[in-house]
């Protein structure tokens, strides 16, 4: 069945809905250096130094931080990445993700 045999109305009601992307965040710990975290945002985040250490800032300062914004599969790949090389480490930072803020 071709686009053109259905119906036009149906065609008009539905819409393109973008794939769903979430928001990793990184959360505070006494116990992780901050070079450490500098360190993860730039090697799983590609942050430059500078954004790097504002984002760790805002880690320590607020409690957690939002490090990135992607599709599910990735941000998902990211959390994994990112508390493996912790736990490696002998750090117990904690990475979430959640559905992206509109």
């Amino acid at each position: 069945m071709s686009l053109s045999q259905l119906d036009p109305e149906l065609l008009e009601q539905t819409q393109y809905q973008p794939p769903r992307r979430y928001d990793v965040i990184l959360h505070n710990d006494d116990f992780t250096p901050m070079d450490f975290v500098v360190e993860l945002l730039m090697k799983y985040f590609r942050q430059p130094i500078d954004k790097a250490t504002e984002i760790m800032l805002l880690i320590h300062t607020e409690g957690q931080a939002i490090c990135g914004t992607y599709y599910k599969e990735i941000a998902e790949t990211k959390v994994s990445q990112v508390s493996q090389h912790a736990r490696n480490e002998g750090y117990p930072l904690l990475a979430s993700m959640q559905p992206e803020r509109q």
